[in-house]
């Protein structure tokens, strides 16, 4: 999966105590191998605002609802009001740019009442987007002043240990209660036989690049990375929002910090926006630029060009109750949600239809992707080719969690790099292939491929594969190198389909695989089995004790079933679930794929209001009932 080259070039709950605070997961994954997922998202949620802007440009409108108007709005809206776009279907020609305009919501009639047909975007100091949400500094990684000796840069000397919230620093020039800061540290230049953050040539695919999420210091790029906010300063000390989520922080590898600048407190909700119009040049629908508790709800996005969501440089964005339809190219580069350096994201009960990758992570660190629904990944370049969800497609992704999603297949693959702290698979239904427009795939097929170097996975509760389709249980190298596209994971291999090409084959990624409570249609039972948890560590990533119970909760991220999730089964998916309509009882359709189930069309596409589905607000008086007499869907 080719990825162009990414530069940007300027245009003018609790803090988490691994040892206190009790988590969903305790008692299942050692606590090196997890964090605190309920801190995913806007902090406290997403706030329902209520004060409707009265400016003179904010009633303009009314009659006038045009790319100047809605801009001239959101710069004169006050601090925590809503520009109110009326009912229509408006010609949108420049782009929206709040243009460092913060803590202001954009709201629509609703997505089937309001439409904004972009035929041209935003520059967005550099990729574009259709609709820019960006600070006004809004430096990137080659920026003078985040580099060694910049304005905005400092050495980070110590407080690396994981769940750590007190850094000292060498300076902390230009810094202030409140201030946004990236963490980074070196790649690694050689196999430390455990978990190996690089991107160097002989770390990714031949012909590929190398990852682009990160500075580059002194030649050797700094991928692994977390965003976090300064809440209090003592002499060169800082005190971080969220605790350090990776367990190999460590001064052999030069840490530091930088800021780009920042915006808060943005919500995009209750509208359409489509992309169809707005060309090549514009590569985002909604680009999120070093935005900070930013979020998306009730959304309905048609056919982006390279994205519909851009995260980049930004954190707690919560990007939920929506729908995405199709890509401009349905090429290798046409994703749902790319996240590009970010932080402590809820991606949450999103729908996606013909988008080759619902989601890919690139520097990604403590997020959560969850009770999301794909079908029909489309996939021009091949046919019968099975496009696939990726965790990680970038060197540096770490502790996220992937949960209730039901989707054809979730990935990490080595194509511009390899290597991040663990990431956790939870109760996802996974079918291992889907159709890719009218032809039901037959190559990359298998629930999971995690290929070389992403060591100490987490694979817990999960119900995989298609039943008479799959004949194999794994693929991976000293273990089988045959029947990989019908083989249930797939592991180690340097390339897809068991290919053992740059970066090479990798046992330490089964080894270091802890899979427990895993429902899969080759061995038809739910494996409990002390053989796949991995006892032993290997560098920075700690063994795993065979966990003392079957009883597997509900969730790892959620205490309680969610207000919008109406009478479905909670959980839906999993071994212990049973009577679901799906996969031999035990999977249900989520809240999300039952939306999609029963909803009108209009030209193929969802005619998609969240409220709905799911109740105005996220509230139960419209949520789904239970489902009856469903017919499972291949996505």
């Amino acid at each position: 999966m080719r990825r162009k080259q990414l530069l940007l070039f300027p245009l003018a709950l609790l803090s988490l105590s691994l040892c206190s605070q009790a988590q969903n997961w305790s008692g299942i994954l050692d606590p090196s191998r997890a964090i605190d997922w309920s801190r995913a998202g806007v902090a406290g949620g997403i706030p329902n605002r209520s004060t409707i802007c009265s400016t003179s440009a904010c009633n303009t409108l009314s009659t006038s609802v045009t790319s100047s108007t809605i801009n001239a709005a959101i710069a004169s809206a006050p601090a925590g009001s809503v520009v109110l776009l009326p009912a229509g279907k408006f010609a949108i020609s420049g782009g929206i740019n709040f243009a460092g305009h913060g803590n202001i919501t954009l709201r629509g009639a609703g997505p089937t009442q309001t439409t904004l047909a972009f035929s041209s975007g935003n520059s967005c100091n550099g990729l574009g987007g259709d609709v820019c949400v960006i600070d006004n500094t809004a430096y990137y990684v080659g920026s003078a002043p985040v580099q060694p000796g910049g304005s905005n840069a400092h050495n980070w000397t110590g407080g690396y240990a994981k769940g750590s919230t007190s850094l000292t620093l060498d300076s902390v020039s230009g810094l202030s209660v409140g201030s946004v800061i990236i963490l980074d540290q070196a790649n690694d230049t050689s196999d430390n036989g455990g978990l190996f953050v690089c991107d160097a040539s002989n770390c990714h695919q031949s012909g590929e690049t190398g990852s682009y999420n990160g500075r580059t210091i002194g030649g050797i790029n700094r991928n692994q990375t977390q965003i976090v906010k300064v809440t209090a300063i003592s002499g060169n000390t800082i005190t971080i929002s969220d605790p350090l989520f990776a367990n190999n922080w460590r001064s052999g590898q030069a840490p530091g910090i930088w800021w780009p600048g920042q915006i808060e407190g943005v919500g995009i909700e209750n509208l359409t926006v489509d992309n169809t119009g707005s060309g090549t040049s514009i590569q985002s629908g909604i680009y999120f630029y070093d935005c900070y508790n930013c979020w998306l709800k009730n959304i309905r996005s048609i056919r982006a060009n390279r994205n519909h969501v851009y995260l980049y440089q930004s954190a707690h964005v919560t990007v939920r109750d929506s729908y995405f339809f199709g890509t401009q190219n349905g090429a290798q580069e046409s994703y749902g949600i790319e996240d590009f350096i970010s932080s402590n994201c809820l991606i949450e009960n999103n729908i996606f239809e013909q988008v080759a990758s619902p989601k890919v992570g690139a520097g990604a660190s403590g997020s959560v992707f969850s009770y999301n629904f794909s079908i029909n990944n489309l996939y021009n370049p091949s046919a019968g080719w099975n496009q696939t969800t990726y965790f990680a497609h970038d060197a540096g992704n770490e502790q996220n969690l992937l949960e209730g999603n039901q989707l054809n297949s979730i990935d990490g693959d080595s194509i511009h790099g390899v290597g991040g702290s663990p990431v956790t698979y939870f109760r996802n239904q996974l079918t291992g292939r889907g159709y890719n427009g009218s032809t039901l795939t037959t190559s990359n097929t298998h629930a999971m491929n995690i290929y070389a170097f992403w060591r100490g996975i987490n694979v817990v509760g999960n119900v995989l594969g298609m039943s008479g389709y799959f004949t194999q249980y794994e693929a991976a190298p000293g273990v089988s190198t045959s029947s990989c596209d019908t083989s249930i994971y797939v592991l180690g291999f340097g390339t897809a389909e068991c290919g053992s090409g740059s970066p090479g084959n990798d046992t330490l990624v089964r080894s270091t695989l802890l899979r427990w409570g895993n429902y899969d249609t080759v061995t038809g039972s739910a494996r409990f089995l002390s053989s796949e948890i991995p006892t032993t560590s290997v560098p920075f990533i700690h063994g795993n004790a065979v966990p003392a119970t079957q009883s597997l909760p509900a969730s790892f991220y959620l205490n309680a079933k969610p207000n919008w999730w109406g009478a479905m089964p909670w959980p839906a998916i999993g071994p212990d679930v049973t009577g679901g309509n799906l996969l031999a009882g035990h999977a249900f359709a989520i809240p999300a794929q039952l939306c999609y189930n029963v909803g009108t069309f209009t030209s193929g596409i969802l005619n998609f209001d969240a409220t709905n589905c799911y109740g105005s607000g996220g509230g139960t008086t419209q949520a789904p009932a239970a489902p009856t007499g469903l017919t499972a869907i291949v996505q």
